[in-house]
């Protein structure tokens, strides 16, 4: 079967809630990390067969297909087609499959994958809201096939982290102590410079400003939970923020006559679901799903990257699959640096194949939970 390669990935820097990103166009900064892509890789844009984008909550400046205007807001060829797509979390990560495929089918020979989410702009309570106008709160409202399967069970994403905790055994304070991991991982990252081949400045930010470096376990012991009575705060949960991301997928034809060099290969792309009122488990069958289909083990596996949507989530991740801490994250997660919903599949990937080349590791996998219980897997090989 060809190759697909990733060539090159930037990200901007991840701007926090009411931070320096909050006034940007959505499409402008979809459109960073395209210039910065092309301008890094020096490939002729018009030499591009599509773009596939990630986002969620397509409303508002986010609508009209965002790939496509993020493209045409960078200046590039109008010529060249994009397409968003929205699987939820796993966005990005969709994004980069769906890429990866259309080169390894021979259709196609240079593709960008990425994505964006601008939740300054567009909340996450805003297609609530949009929904609410039409009359309804919620997107099974009125279904009579969900609701036969269903029922009338809560689906919420933090009543699914609470379960999660208390089936896998996380205590608050784990979730509290796995939180601070997150922040000083990433801190110390910055400090070393291991971020700054990966991030293109945007708008006078040069780097993410969502760590707190100065968070402690009693700051987070004093948070009130979500829930009353529950152990999840918006201490061990992800930041709402606003980035984007962008890599270069390239087949077989295209690497040798372009002269190109990729930094990765797609060694393996899958994805699995499981109970959507739970929602997030799905990392767990996902990845034992892709390990046997890969015909490898965990312990093959130099780094992986977990997305942290909430701390009870990566945790039970790794309990259930014997995952040791060490190899997770190394860099910090979304509880650090944030997940901007959209751009996060494709962001993670750009950590995680930077920190393989700073470790000299060879094999990264990569999951994430995202909304319906689904949840995609990425090994990539570092050339």
């Amino acid at each position: 079967m060809p190759e697909a390669y990733i060539v090159d990935a930037v990200r901007s820097p991840v701007g926090r809630k009411k931070g320096s990103l909050a006034h940007v166009h959505p499409a402008d900064l979809g459109a960073h990390p395209i210039k910065a892509l092309v301008e890094r890789t020096g490939i002729d844009a018009g030499l591009v067969d599509d773009v596939v984008w990630g986002c969620c909550d397509t409303i508002g400046p986010q609508a009209g297909d965002i790939g496509r205007t993020a493209w045409l807001a960078a200046g590039m060829p109008e010529h060249v087609p994009g397409v968003t797509i929205d699987r939820q979390c796993g966005s990005s990560q969709q994004a980069v499959h769906f890429a990866a495929q259309g080169v390894m089918s021979g259709t196609q020979d240079l593709v960008v994958a990425g994505g964006s989410q601008a939740m300054n702009a567009i909340p996450i309570s805003a297609a609530m809201f949009a929904g609410a106008a039409y009359g309804f709160d919620s997107p099974f409202q009125g279904s009579k096939g969900w609701d036969a399967r269903y029922g009338d069970e809560e689906v919420n994403q933090i009543r699914a982290a609470e379960m999660i905790a208390g089936k896998w055994g996380i205590s608050r304070a784990a979730m509290e102590e796995f939180s601070l991991a997150s922040h000083q991982r990433a801190q110390a990252a910055w400090d070393a410079g291991w971020f700054d081949a990966e991030v293109s400045p945007f708008e006078g930010l040069a780097r993410d400003e969502t760590i707190r470096a100065g968070t402690t376990l009693e700051e987070l012991a004093a948070l009130n939970p979500v829930r009353e009575g529950g152990a999840i705060t918006a201490g061990v949960a992800s930041q709402n923020c606003d980035a984007a991301a962008a890599m270069l997928i390239a087949g077989e034809r295209a690497v040798k006559e372009f002269g190109l060099k990729p930094r990765a290969r797609i060694h393996h792309i899958s994805v699995r679901a499981a109970n959507p009122v739970w929602m997030l488990t799905g990392p767990i069958p996902a990845t034992q799903h892709a390990l046997a289909k890969a015909g490898m083990r965990v312990e093959d596996i130099d780094l992986f990257e977990c997305n942290e949507a909430f701390a009870s989530i990566p945790l039970a991740w790794m309990k259930e699959l014997n995952i040791p801490h060490e190899k997770v994250n190394v860099q910090g997660g979304a509880i650090a640096l944030g997940h901007p919903i959209g751009a996060t599949g494709v962001r993670l990937m750009t950590t995680l194949l930077g920190a393989l080349e700073r470790t000299g590791g060879r094999y990264g996998l990569q999951t994430m939970c995202e909304g319906g219980g689904q949840a995609n897997v990425t090994i990539i090989e570092r050339l």
